[in-house]
């Protein structure tokens, strides 16, 4: 055998060796493997090549991919800067504004009417400019209504917010982007279902990103009304309907009342017509025949109609339930309010604790801060904040409980402590406090302040508090109502003949 080999060895190197058909089997085996020797040899050449094109092209990519970053960076901080002088330019068109076109007409009049004329001309993205900032478009991602058509100076204000806005919104997009860290957290769930987790909690308190918060909030939802749901039969939310448009019950008509005035610069309540306004309805009416202790509370149609902007209508009911039956107390949406009026008196003890200064100030001017912090609890922020700081409140409310309330609550006013500070009457003071809070645009900044600027807030403290006043609210109400059954019977003492003609609205009063 090692004779043959060597031979076939020398045959083959031999100069016009022997045919494939002279060749013995050993021969041929071993002309393959110097064939496939020298494929291997190809291959590994090609492979060491393609790796090196690979490595290249992968430095071309993240260098790419840097200076795409970068230049979207720099974009973003420009179209701020660009909002940012726009807002500047439309403020001091409103403070030109009024001296100059209040004296007689001229040049200069004509110049200030023209200049705020185009300034709140609508943008569109027919006419590409270069380095125009993103146009403030009519309506925002909710529906809601940007700039007003009726006032030009409230008009100015309104988009000065809305540019504001724009900006911060540019500024934060710069940070590590709160989708991202949403997207690697459903990435990590993909196969299991949600849970409580205190990574949860706070991707929550810094904002639920559009695209996912319908999700988020069915799933708070129903982590709040399980104990409720599970005991209906399927079905229940159209049973209710079905009773409540067969046969109406007295919170009918006040419903009906109110649907045009929940959110009138919302776009999908602005009419009869309007896509939401059927659904608002069906919503409430269900809810007051499974709820007839409270039936209908004005308030209650906001909170709904907040709910239908990211739920289908049976969700939005539960969303009403879980709000008005398990995260506020049983009493917060009765005639007497009496949960919303507690609440109001822990608001000022949590504010003696958490910003001494301020409620010293407020003493002293005899400032009732119930007047403008009542709505805020009722309805949940709704139309007292803008729309982004409605939402990211109401995401880590429908998660936490109302003790988020109460965090946001102080936060607004440690936002524009200073502001107020130096306000010295009850008059200006009391104006400010209408309109103050519309002007906060920072989210982030709130949101920190809320969460991490009011710390220590344990919620057996507020628990604690709500029973403390509870008892004194309930003491006060026992005592108005004894005075008020006290004048009824002496008014009728005293005009027995007139005391059929007393309607019901007299003995409310």
């Amino acid at each position: 055998m090692y004779r043959e080999l060597s031979e076939c060895e020398s045959n083959h190197s031999a100069p016009g060796g022997l045919s494939n058909a002279t060749l013995s089997p050993a021969c041929k085996d071993l002309q393959e493997l110097d064939k496939l020797k020298d494929s291997l040899q190809g291959y590994k050449s090609q492979n060491k090549f393609l790796n090196k094109e690979i490595l290249e092209l992968s430095i071309l990519k993240r260098n790419a991919e840097i200076r795409e970053r970068n230049l979207e960076s720099k974009c973003a901080t420009q179209e701020a800067q660009l909002c940012q002088i726009e807002s500047k330019h439309l403020v001091l068109l409103q403070e030109v504004q009024t001296p100059v076109c209040s004296s007689e007409k001229g040049p200069t009049n004509e110049v200030i009417s023209r200049l705020v004329e185009d300034a709140l001309k609508v943008d569109t993205t027919d006419k590409p400019t270069i380095l125009k900032p993103h146009p403030v478009s009519e309506y925002d991602i909710y529906g809601f209504k940007t700039v007003p058509e009726d006032d030009d100076e409230e008009q100015l204000i309104a988009k000065v917010r809305a540019l504001n806005l724009r900006s911060f919104s540019l500024t934060e997009s710069q940070e590590i982007s709160t989708g991202v860290k949403w997207e690697n957290y459903f990435a990590n769930t993909v196969n299991r279902e949600m849970a409580r987790t205190p990574e949860l909690k706070n991707l929550i308190r810094y904002g639920i990103p559009h695209e996912h918060r319908s999700k988020v909030w069915k799933w708070c939802v129903n982590l709040q009304v399980k104990k409720y749901r599970d005991k209906c039969c399927p079905g229940y939310f159209d049973s209710l309907l079905k009773k409540a448009l067969e046969k109406p019950n007295p919170a009918s008509k006040q419903i009906e009342l109110d649907l045009m005035r929940t959110l009138p610069n919302n776009k999908h309540y602005t009419s009869l017509t309007s896509e939401g306004i059927q659904k608002l309805q069906n919503v409430l009416l269900a809810f007051s025949w499974r709820n007839p202790d409270v039936g209908y509370c004005q308030g209650l149609n906001r909170i709904a109609a907040i709910a239908l902007l990211y739920l289908e209508q049976e969700d939005a009911f539960w969303c009403l339930v879980a709000i008005a039956e398990c995260l506020m107390s049983a009493d917060y949406y009765t005639k007497t309010l009496l949960g919303s009026q507690v609440d109001q008196r822990v608001l000022k003890d949590l504010l003696s604790e958490k910003l001494p200064r301020l409620h010293a100030h407020f003493e002293q001017f005899k400032v009732d801060l119930s007047l403008i912090t009542f709505n805020w609890f009722l309805v949940v922020f709704v139309d007292s904040v803008v729309s982004d700081i409605v939402f990211r409140i109401w995401d880590s409310f429908l998660y936490e409980g109302p003790k988020v309330i109460f965090r946001y609550a102080l936060a607004v006013f440690r936002f524009r402590e200073e502001e107020l500070l130096k306000l010295q009457d009850q008059m200006s003071i009391f104006k400010y406090l209408r309109y103050f809070t519309r002007t906060i645009l920072d989210a982030r900044k709130l949101t920190n302040m809320a969460f991490t600027g009011m710390n220590p807030f344990p919620m057996r403290m507020i628990q604690n508090r709500r029973a403390f006043h509870l008892e004194k609210v309930r003491l006060e109400l026992r005592e108005l109502e004894a005075i008020r059954q006290d004048f009824l019977r002496e008014r009728e003492t005293a005009n027995p003949e007139k005391r059929d003609a007393i309607s019901d609205d007299d003995e409310d009063t």
